[in-house]
């Protein structure tokens, strides 16, 4: 029994020696480490908003026809540049039967109209030159005699309308060729030479024939966060990037913060809008995707850390530890707090504790290789 618990205790000591060494080693391992530092540096710093949209035409217009037929030809092509008044398609009217015969029996009616009144109006033309009427009634014949006339000629006009869609005599304002409402580009052409399309009226849309537009004005329009719409205001300038086009910004002025959110994926975002500073040298096609910048926050030519050396205390205030003394596994520390400015979530701005000769301890020796050029470190 003695034997066992001798050995029980030799067993314990060995596990308390080893259990010290760890110990003590870990602490001393703790104690010897060392941190590489760095310098706040000027530079300027910038706070932006991002939007992502498209770039589309500032206005898009449809050419609708004002009567309805089929597509006989079609005048101009997609992509191609168009004058006001310019041809686009021709149609070709298809009578409708009830419409023709409306018109053919107006066209009857107006005959007998015309051949009544042409007998009284001979009938007083006679009695007038015998003397027997006064000139006032062989006037008010005559009158009513042409007026007669006149219908006839109107109601032929409407049948002629009804059966080609074209008066006579008015072929080049003939509602048949529909013609451009202004210049710009055809950006698409929905429909085919031989295509049924329906007149615009009060009881229907119309069939959209074309879609053109002004390319040479172009506008952002895109969403952005809830967190970043209060930061905007009207008449800044954006950044607009265009992801078909590398390497190159287009200047735009915000003009329109939509005043209502639209809940996207539980995000809640707002619509703006913004003509775009176009050059000619790059030609901007409608509905390219884009993405645009806001500066919201700026400061130029201030002291400034890396966010990753900064730390926070339990009252949330902000410091960082500078050296004090030191080198290596020698060097001391202390807490410095510092008042903070804008961020980029890179750098930040140190508006007061800190200044160009001090040096950080960098908590992340890996920041230390990634570090700008122009930061002094050790």
């Amino acid at each position: 029994m003695k034997k066992v618990l001798k050995i029980l205790l030799i067993v314990v000591f060995i596990a308390a020696v080893i259990g010290i060494i760890f110990y003590f080693g870990k602490k001393n391992s703790q104690t010897n480490e060392t941190y590489d530092t760095t310098s706040p540096f000027m530079g300027n710093i910038e706070v932006k908003a991002v939007a992502t949209g498209e770039v589309k035409p500032l206005e898009t217009i449809e050419i609708k026809p004002n009567i309805s037929g089929v597509i006989k030809s079609i005048n101009v092509s997609e992509g191609q540049y168009v004058e006001k008044g310019q041809l686009i398609v021709e149609l070709k009217v298809v009578p409708n039967v009830q419409s023709l015969n409306a018109a053919q029996q107006a066209i009857n009616a107006a005959k007998i109209t015309v051949d009544q009144e042409q007998r009284n109006f001979n009938r007083t033309s006679t009695l007038y030159h015998q003397g027997v009427l006064p000139k006032a009634d062989y006037d008010n014949a005559n009158a009513t005699y042409k007026s007669a006339q006149q219908q006839l000629k109107a109601a032929q006009n409407d049948y002629k309308v009804a059966q080609t869609g074209v008066a006579p005599g008015l072929e080049a304002f003939a509602t048949t060729r529909i013609l451009a409402t202004t210049s710009g580009m055809i950006l698409d052409i929905p429909v085919e030479v031989g295509n049924m399309v329906q007149e615009i009226n009060n009881f229907s849309t119309g069939t959209t024939i074309a879609t053109m537009a002004d390319v040479k004005k172009m506008i952002f329009e895109g969403k952005v966060d809830e967190a970043e719409v209060g930061k905007l205001k009207e008449g800044m300038k954006i950044n607009v990037s265009i992801g078909a086009i590398p390497n190159k910004t287009f200047v735009a002025i915000l003009d329109f913060i939509s005043p209502q959110g639209v809940a996207s994926n539980g995000v809640v975002q707002f619509e703006i809008k913004a003509p775009v500073q176009l050059d000619s040298d790059n030609f901007i096609r409608a509905g390219y995707s884009a993405n645009a910048e806001v500066v919201t926050q700026e400061a130029k030519n201030v002291l400034l850390v890396k966010s990753a050396h900064v730390r926070y205390d339990e009252n949330s205030k902000p410091y960082v530890e500078l050296l004090k003394s030191g080198t290596g596994q020698d060097a001391k520390y202390e807490k410095k707090y510092i008042t903070l400015g804008i961020t980029d979530g890179v750098n930040v701005q140190v508006k007061s504790g800190l200044n160009k000769a001090d040096k950080i301890k960098i908590w992340n020796t890996d920041l230390n290789k990634t570090d700008k050029k122009g930061e002094n470190q050790d």
